[in-house]
């Protein structure tokens, strides 16, 4: 298999470095993409080597981190760069080479079979749909608005010069995806003013030290691909310690006690500052990080965005995650407020239920004139109409939800799931607070969204959900039944919207008390026990798996029936509202 993606990977290499006569090119071939179409895979690396033949690469590259650094959004810029690079070489490079022709027209027939649905959903993916069409048939319909788009797009045919290309996407981003971008961040100019030093101030090389992690700002690519991949590494943990020698591999941080001291300065300035007094905090790390948690520490925050140290490299990326998932929000804006009507609606109509009055016969209450005639004449005194109302109790719910490395895939859905969940509770009154967990070193960050009193317009900062690090479920889920248990209200629901990956191996720390791995089995089983405490406790836990269907036996053990598996935003609300509704019927 390896043989296989190497001699792959050589032969997309080998073809963008002919096109483009550069053989010291760099240029990592997308395998996935040939796995689904070796079209579109051989006809990217065409456009990557024709691009570095005839244009500034590095310039172009330069000007797409410049608008992210202004709050571009990535995705669908980098969607309209890729449209603008396709027909700013596909001339030159098709007048040079006839082959290519026949492996562009595959690779469009390609995108639109396999890509249709997903590019229609957005203004970006519907201009590539018309473009594309239009280049296997020729004449495609379209709006005026529509065909001006296509029009600039098509023009850069006759691109001579980097800055065209440049121009035509900065305009395209600011009509298409944007309209208030320019009137709120900056127009082209200032784009291109942001300096290289201001674009350094957000690097990670203060984050542990400059050898580790300071890398050269050399193209969009080097820098967010190459940057956050090892970024990644070092935060999911993924290279863990070798079983058969017990080195640790690259990924794995092992530190010594001079950089255990600095450790909650770094949270600090990565996750935001935290809202607990030292006291309080101090007093819950005593009562919660225990036994196979006793090297542990809980930290409380409102996020990088809401209380942050610095403008740091992390500060920026939070800021443009939470962009994308607005975006993906605004892309899935109808179907979200059907999920939200619909949740509403189902716990409006079991709250109703729960207050609706039965009328009986008895001993006491209001008298019953046409049933006096019974005195002296039968044993039965119920002489009296009585109302009786459904137990008064009160509800509150937690939500809490796993923000791991692994949950990097699906920010956007996981977040706008917790989103409908809140605001369908707010619609009802049911006081609630959202959190999201993530271990960092020996951190276990709860990053508070809202607090269960807090007005609805907090609601919104659930989209500043962001994941990274590993994820020490058992810890998060002790403290937020704590913080659950607390509550004056009767009757206690904590949802947990998480992978059922258990994931916590990154740090290996001097004179540790508990050094065994947080993962697999053993991180399964502490899981499971603090889901079943809180339980035994009468707090009711559901959890919602947003994961791989492989981790699904994982998710069973922890959360045995109580479990729900949502494929979907639309299936969302109806499976949790039917647990909603079981645990508000309890009483009934």
């Amino acid at each position: 298999m390896e043989e296989l993606q190497l001699e792959l990977e050589n032969r997309i290499k080998n073809l963008m470095w002919t096109v483009s006569g550069d053989y010291n090119l760099d240029f990592k071939p997308d395998l996935q993409a040939f796995a689904r179409s070796k079209y579109i895979a051989l006809y990217d690396g065409i456009k990557q080597g024709a691009f570095a033949k005839y244009f500034d690469r590095e310039a172009y590259s330069l000007y797409l981190v410049k608008k992210i650094y202004l709050h571009g959004m990535e995705a669908p810029l980098m969607n309209l760069a890729q449209l603008c690079i396709e027909f700013a070489v596909s001339g030159k490079i098709i007048r040079e080479r006839e082959g290519v022709s026949f492996i562009r027209m595959k690779a469009c027939e390609d995108v639109l079979e396999k890509d249709f649905a997903h590019l229609q959903e957005n203004g970006t993916g519907r201009l590539k749909i018309a473009l594309f069409r239009e280049i296997l048939r020729g004449n495609e319909p379209a709006t005026a608005r529509q065909r001006r788009w296509m029009n600039m797009v098509e023009g850069l045919e006759s691109a001579e010069d980097t800055m065209e290309i440049i121009k035509v996407t900065d305009q395209l981003y600011n009509e298409i995806v944007d309209p208030y971008f320019e009137r709120q961040h900056g127009s082209l100019k200032q784009v291109l003013a942001v300096t290289l030093e201001e674009l350094a101030e957000f690097s990670w090389k203060d984050y542990l030290d400059e050898e580790a992690l300071n890398s050269e700002l050399e193209t969009y690519l080097d820098k967010v691909s190459e940057n956050m991949l090892h970024l990644e590494q070092m935060e999911t943990g993924e290279s863990q310690e070798n079983p058969e020698t017990g080195e640790p591999k690259k990924g794995v941080l092992v530190v010594d006690e001079k950089a255990l001291q600095k450790m909650y300065s770094y949270v600090e300035r990565n996750y935001g500052k935290t809202f607990l007094k030292e006291a309080e905090e101090k007093r819950l790390n005593h009562l919660l990080c225990r036994g196979i948690h006793g090297d542990c520490s809980l930290y409380f925050t409102k996020g990088i965005l809401k209380d942050p140290v610095l403008r740091n490299y992390q500060y920026e990326y939070a800021r443009k995650q939470k962009d994308k998932n607005l975006y993906e929000y605004y892309d899935n804006h109808r179907l979200v407020k059907n999920n939200i009507r619909i949740l509403t609606d189902t716990l409006k109509k079991t709250l109703t239920m729960r207050d609706e009055a039965e009328e009986t016969l008895s001993d006491r209450g209001v008298i019953l004139p046409a049933r006096l005639w019974r005195i002296g004449r039968t044993k039965d005194a119920r002489f009296f109409k009585r109302e009786l109302h459904a137990e008064s109790s009160s509800f509150v719910v937690d939500v809490l939800i796993d923000a791991s490395g692994s949950q990097r895939s699906r920010q956007g859905q996981v977040a706008i799931q917790a989103y409908i969940l809140s605001e369908a509770l707010s619609n009802v009154g049911i006081p609630h607070r959202v959190m999201s967990f993530c271990t960092f070193w020996d951190y276990t960050i709860l990053h508070q969204f809202r607090d269960y009193e807090a007005d609805r317009k907090e609601n919104s900062n659930i989209f500043e959900y962001i994941t990274s690090s590993n994820n020490r479920d058992g810890l998060a889920v002790k403290a937020a039944g704590y913080g659950l248990a607390a509550r004056e209200e009767e009757h206690k629901i904590l949802i947990i919207l998480s992978d059922g990956r258990p994931y916590d191996v990154i740090l290996n720390r001097p004179n540790a008390r508990n050094p065994q791995p947080y993962y697999g089995k053993y991180a399964v089983q502490d899981t499971g026990f603090e889901v079943r405490k809180l339980r035994n406790q009468g707090i009711c836990v559901l959890g919602v798996f947003a994961g791989e269907e492989k981790d699904l036996a994982a998710e069973k053990k922890i959360f045995g029936k109580d479990f729900a598996y949502i494929r979907s935003i639309s299936g969302f609300s109806p499976v949790v509202g039917r647990y909603l509704t079981k645990q508000l019927d309890k009483d009934i």
